[in-house]
């Protein structure tokens, strides 16, 4: 029988609930114990796969082609647990399935409303898949007493009734602010946020009071008195100095002790930390450091490459470094020449991610053509390796190279992708077709080159699988032409028609990728594309 624990947020967002969530999950998970984590989203879209990065972050994508909340990349990374499509859930993918059931005539000519259809609806999906589990996390996205998820409180408000006493619990995370003027931490936004969700029919099991400042014991007891509940179940969340220090910092709280005493649960085994300790004694003692410059266009927020960003500090603590990493605009290079190579030249390594649209994309370009021409290791990841091989295709004679996603172009070396083989069969789009949900997503397989680079990188093996997020493609019938001037196909989807994987073998670290690596990097089993960026890194910031 799965035990649920609702995760809620009051006062203020970006709280850091679905770091809680994972946390959590990890030390339960440390104890033996099977969990899950879901992630309930208020807002009308279908999933985040239209939203600008700038808005929402990345977009996270799962084995089976889901696009979901980036939170879900924090919960794989945390716990190992791949999510599935099952695992998100957006108020507009709810009332989208209500519409589409109520105009086939499921509902028998019923009034259809809020309640019950859904919370119905809301319930389903909490409860979908957990016979095998031990817990299911689910956490509610943004602050309680906004309108958007006033659905979601009182479907919780259900669950909470329905199911047996001791198989849910409720979590609430919230601020304890301190003013600095007064010298004091105010306890009353907590106060007032618990009084709101008990206003809602929820009364929370356990605090978690997220603080810039140590909270003293009494402190704790006061805000247990106001907001009844044990002063030990009152848990401080202070800021940490590492995301990865955070599930040791939460056990030493008691945070993972007081959820299952609310469960009724005393006897648990003590949780097997030894991999977080290791994680971080790597994080917090480097025996060296390289710089890492990222040329992208979302660069004035770094969520928008949250995955990226943890892929490279694992591949830091999979090689005992720090990586310091230079977010860099790729349009400052179409504005000024000459600022490349001041720019570029004092870094061990070049990063160009994925992203959509022409903006930036020359700089992106001039930012291959400097690691190509000094020999400094590039990694190329999506619409970078389609970049990698643009820059290769105007190095080779074909100086119209282009993609036809910035518009008509005589040497279309990247193209859309109307079809593509699956799991599922013949996927097929239309260019102009509705965005969300229609591009190339989830994970495909790849057949590697023997003896080529990535397969001594994958440990050689000759067939991967790796997650997807794309429109275009690399047109191969450029393949011949970029060969020959060294920029080689070493991966290619099993019917030979996609290609995956570039490299350059005479350079001392050129790799790119139709895929997203980061995706699937974990800190205690980074990727090893990154891995092996980071060591090429290494070596670099040896030779400068």
């Amino acid at each position: 029988m799965a035990r649920f624990i609702f995760i809620t947020g009051g006062v203020v967002s970006s709280l850091g609930k679905g770091l809680m969530a994972a946390s959590l999950a990890a030390l339960l998970q440390a104890r033996g114990y099977k969990v899950r984590i879901r992630k309930f989203d208020p807002y009308l879209n279908v999933d985040p796969g239209t939203m600008s990065p700038y808005q929402h972050g990345e977009v996270y994508v799962t084995d089976d082609g889901a696009e979901t909340d980036l939170d879900l990349g924090h919960y794989e990374r945390f716990t190992g647990v791949s999510a599935r499509q099952s695992d998100n859930v957006t108020s507009g993918w709810i009332y989208q399935k209500i519409i589409a059931r109520e105009r086939r005539g499921d509902y028998l000519g019923a009034t259809v409303q809020v309640i019950p259809h859904v919370t119905d609806a809301i319930k389903e999906f909490a409860l979908a898949e957990t016979d095998d589990l031990d817990f299911v996390l689910c956490e509610i996205g943004g602050t309680v007493g906004d309108i958007e998820s006033l659905p979601f409180m009182e479907a919780i408000r259900q669950m909470r009734n329905e199911l047996e006493p001791l198989q849910t619990l409720s979590v609430h995370v919230t601020l304890v602010p301190y003013i600095a003027a007064a010298g004091e931490l105010k306890t009353k936004p907590t106060q007032h946020s618990v009084r709101e969700l008990a206003g809602l029919g929820i009364k929370p099991d356990v605090l978690l009071c997220r603080s810039e400042h140590f909270i003293p014991q009494s402190d704790r007891n006061k805000i247990a008195q106001f907001c009844n509940v044990r002063p030990e179940a009152v848990i401080p969340a202070l800021d940490a100095p590492s995301i990865y220090s955070v599930p040791l910092q939460y056990h030493g709280e008691g945070l993972d002790t007081q959820v299952l005493r609310g469960f009724g649960i005393t006897d648990a085994p003590e949780p097997d930390l030894s991999r977080w300790h290791d994680v971080t004694d790597r994080y917090f003692h480097p025996e060296g450091e390289v710089t890492i410059g990222v040329v992208g266009k979302y660069v004035g927020l770094q969520d928008a490459y949250k995955s990226l960003n943890e892929a490279l500090v694992h591949g830091g603590l999979a090689n005992r470094v720090k990586v310091n990493i230079r977010w860099i605009d790729a349009e400052i290079f179409e504005q000024d020449d000459n600022d490349i190579t001041a720019q570029l030249e004092p870094l061990h390594a070049i990063l160009v991610p994925g992203g959509f649209g022409e903006r930036g994309s020359e700089g992106k370009i001039a930012s291959v053509r400097f690691a190509r021409e000094h020999k400094v290791p590039f990694f190329g990841i999506c619409l970078g390796m389609q970049m990698a091989c643009i820059e290769g295709a105007r190095a080779a004679g074909h100086g119209g190279a282009s993609s036809t996603e910035f518009g008509p172009t005589d040497e279309p070396v990247v193209g859309i992708i109307t079809e593509w083989m699956s799991k599922e069969g013949l996927q097929q789009r239309e260019a102009g077709g509705d965005l969300g949900g229609t591009m190339r997503l989830g994970a495909y397989p790849a057949k590697l080159s023997a003896n080529s680079h990535v397969s001594t990188i994958y440990g050689g093996v000759t067939e991967i699988s790796e997650r997807h997020r794309h429109r275009y493609e690399v047109n191969v019938a450029y393949r011949d032409a970029l060969e020959s001037d060294g920029l080689v196909f070493s991966g290619m989807s099993p019917d030979g028609l996609l290609p995956e994987i570039v490299e350059r073998p005479d350079h001392p670290w050129f790799v790119g990728v139709q895929f997203h690596p980061e995706l699937k990097s974990r800190p205690f089993d980074p990727h090893p594309l990154f891995s092996g960026f980071i060591a090429a890194a290494l070596r670099q910031s040896r030779l400068v």
